[in-house]
């Protein structure tokens, strides 16, 4: 059985009922079993990261970057990198704003270059946007078009109730791919480190 943590931080409720998606789509993957977890929870115990074979990492994106508390989290794990604890493991991500664009893209990003300072396996975003096959918009996969994570668009609704079925859609089909990614891992046996 392989371990899969979804870490986000959500300050008003979007992030995290886009991790939630995400933990139904992986919750079909026989083999994987998920785990839905704060990162602000994580910061005083960063070690908790060592009982997990793989992660999705989740933050709204702020000012072009994750949130604070997001990278309060990202910090934390500077005593894991100095002894390269976590290589080897999966790592993927995903990020929410308002707007369509909003610069998700380097908040995947810093989340990628965090995962391979660590040694981890970054994997991304393999749907194809439905709406070239013609699917309407809002209820298209990927209907972003990111292939380095997932991007998904809030709203100006209730928080957490302000998603597009096809950003929903996007969400448990990602988790999905990102859990039989870590199903296919097979490799117990780490690479030797190049001094």
């Amino acid at each position: 059985m392989k371990n899969l943590a979804v870490i986000y931080h959500s300050a008003h409720g979007n992030t995290e009922r886009i991790a939630q998606f995400i933990v139904e789509g992986a919750a079909g993957v026989s083999g994987v079993r998920t785990e839905l977890l704060q990162a602000e929870d994580l910061i005083a115990s960063p070690e908790r990261l060592l009982g997990f074979d793989g992660f999705i990492f989740g933050s709204p994106t702020y000012l072009g970057g994750v949130s604070g508390q997001f990278k309060s989290f990202m910090d934390a794990t500077g005593r894991l990198w100095k002894t390269h604890a976590l290589k080897g493991k999966l790592a993927s991500g995903f990020t929410v704003s308002a707007l369509p664009s909003g610069d998700k893209q380097s908040t995947l990003l810093s989340m990628f270059v965090f995962a391979m300072q660590h040694g981890m396996f970054w994997v991304g975003n393999a749907i194809l946007p439905e709406q070239h096959s013609g699917a309407p918009y809002d209820e298209a996969a990927n209907r972003l078009g990111s292939w380095s994570g997932l991007m998904a668009q809030a709203g100006h609704s209730a928080a957490g109730n302000s998603f597009v079925p096809g950003d929903i859609k996007t969400a448990r089909m990602f988790g999905k791919n990102v859990a039989k990614a870590l199903a296919c891992m097979t490799c117990t046996d780490q690479p030797e480190v190049m001094r």
